[in-house]
């Protein structure tokens, strides 16, 4: 992204002219520092102060960071020859490195995992059928996908699962609303570890907790956190089951 495209977005999401962005980054880049912009360039910036002119330098700092790691992904994906006009336009558009990363995870290089091992074992169709929901009895369509690597049904089900669970872990639409689901349904679950009870006594208002994560203050968090370090507690955060499974 360009330079002047950054100096647009940077103003457009601190509210700032762009005229007091473009001459705040220029100011940096001669490095001058934030407290001497702040009391000797006020009539190039519009006399910002310190916490605005903070704000300028984290922001553009994250989107040169954006734009160096968005050149690095679309190397990597014209390297692998599977570069298309919607994919480098998706990866463009992008504002942040959730974004970026989520896009690119299905093209990053892949160390050797479960669903690996099942597609050479010759299971990957019978996980795009799966997939489809459309076979009235999976198992029994499992049973076509027998052979000297795949010995029963029920390994032939369990690598095509993990087929599955990996294309499902690359979709980028699937972890753009589960990660929404976790910020607004997600609840925080502490239990005390078994044996722990007397010697971890300080913590026992959590030993059987639970709550919304977007409500739990701070303070009780930290102390939450603070028992897991301490091998008191057992923390999970997660989403309503339920409500992810419709993703």
């Amino acid at each position: 992204m360009s330079a002047n495209k950054n100096i647009i977005l940077i103003a457009g999401k601190l509210g700032l002219h762009e005229w007091q962005v473009e001459n705040t980054i220029r100011l940096m880049d001669d490095s001058a520092t934030i407290p001497f912009i702040s009391r000797y360039r006020k009539e190039m910036t519009g006399s910002l102060d310190e916490v605005k002119l903070l704000h300028i330098k984290d922001e553009y700092q994250r989107l040169k960071d954006l734009d160096s790691r968005r050149e690095a992904v679309i190397k990597s994906i014209e390297e692998q020859e599977k570069m298309t006009p919607e994919l480098m336009s998706k990866i463009e558009s992008v504002l942040t490195m959730t974004e970026l990363e989520d896009i690119y995870l299905p093209f990053r290089p892949k160390r050797r995992t479960r669903a690996t091992i099942a597609r050479e074992k010759g299971l990957e169709p019978l996980a795009a059928i799966i997939m489809e929901q459309k076979e009235r009895d999976p198992r029994q369509k499992a049973e076509e996908f027998l052979n000297v690597d795949v010995k029963s049904v029920d390994e032939a089900i369990a690598g095509a699962s993990d087929i599955i669970a990996e294309w499902i872990s690359e979709d980028e639409k699937a972890r753009r609303q589960l990660r929404r689901r976790f910020e607004k349904e997600a609840v925080i679950i502490s239990k005390v570890v078994k044996g722990k009870e007397s010697e971890g006594i300080k913590f026992s208002d959590y030993y059987e907790w639970s709550e919304p994560l977007r409500k739990c203050p701070s303070h009780r968090l930290l102390a939450m956190r603070r028992g897991e370090d301490e091998g008191f507690l057992r923390l999970t955060i997660e989403p309503d089951g339920g409500n992810a499974l419709d993703i």
